[in-house]
């Protein structure tokens, strides 16, 4: 989402939360979901280094440029996550809640490697560890063994709108915007690449619907879309910063508690 985007969508949450008077009715909630990690198509620029041994492909010791443009595919597995809420209900439809949310995918696997536009999976893997030495083992090889995982904890102010509220079963509309702390670390083949975190500005939207099985208690399950702009993160392999998508879809079930107004 681009930042006007942002800001629009921030000033509408805002002044729609700050319109009721008081809330009618206080709520806890939590729930927990499955995790669809996009996959990410990583990009990032070099710092100056020369190169291992990826003869006769690439020579022992060829100088890369700072600044040079490289990257990578890497494939998620699937994963969880786990959500708490406290908000309120209002007379008018609308609800408002303070959310925490983790969430945390494994990496299946990374492909298609390339330094200035070029794939390099099929250069011997001592290209990128600076090792005079071949390996033995290509790149492709080397990263298709994805090991490493993201995991992001986020705070989110979001608001809802509900449906047929005197029914028993409340279709619910809801969007979100709060700050993500997105944690990378890629170690394919147990080696080390990426390590690191970043803070990012969140949103996410939501479509569900809530069942009313006492007057206190409602069951609910929901789609959510959520992302974040790209994190930047620091390479531990060579000079250089990587950036990597953040977005995912969650399916998730839960239970909220009416404490009454």
């Amino acid at each position: 989402m681009k930042v006007c985007s942002a800001i629009a969508l921030f000033g509408v949450l805002s002044a729609a939360v700050a319109a009721p008077a008081s809330a009618q009715e206080w709520y806890a909630a939590g729930s927990v979901g499955y995790l669809f990690q996009n996959d990410s198509s990583n990009s990032g620029t070099t710092g100056a280094f020369a190169t291992g041994n990826g003869a006769p492909v690439i020579p022992f010791g060829t100088a890369i440029a700072a600044g040079t443009p490289y990257g990578w595919e890497t494939g998620f597995d699937n994963g969880y996550t786990l959500s708490g809420e406290v908000g309120a209900f209002y007379g008018n439809g609308l609800r408002s809640g303070i959310e925490l949310a983790y969430s945390k995918a494994d990496v299946d696997t990374h492909n298609r490697v390339n330094v200035a536009g070029t794939v390099i999976d099929g250069v011997d893997a001592a290209v990128l560890t600076g090792s005079a030495t071949q390996l033995g083992a290509t790149v492709g090889a080397v990263v298709a063994d994805g090991q490493g995982d993201i995991k992001s904890t986020s705070v989110f102010a979001n608001l809802y709108y509900d449906f047929n509220r005197d029914g028993m079963i409340r279709p619910y509309v809801g969007a979100g915007l709060g700050y993500s702390d997105v944690q990378v670390t890629y170690r394919p083949s147990g080696v080390g690449i990426i390590d690191d975190s970043e803070g990012k500005l969140a949103w996410q939207v939501k479509g569900g619907a809530s069942w009313a099985i006492t007057d206190k208690i409602d069951l609910f399950g929901e789609a959510v879309y959520r992302a974040t702009d790209d994190v930047e993160l620091q390479n531990d392999l060579f000079p250089g910063t990587l950036n990597v998508e953040n977005k995912q879809t969650v399916l998730s079930i839960g239970a909220r508690y009416r404490f009454g107004g």
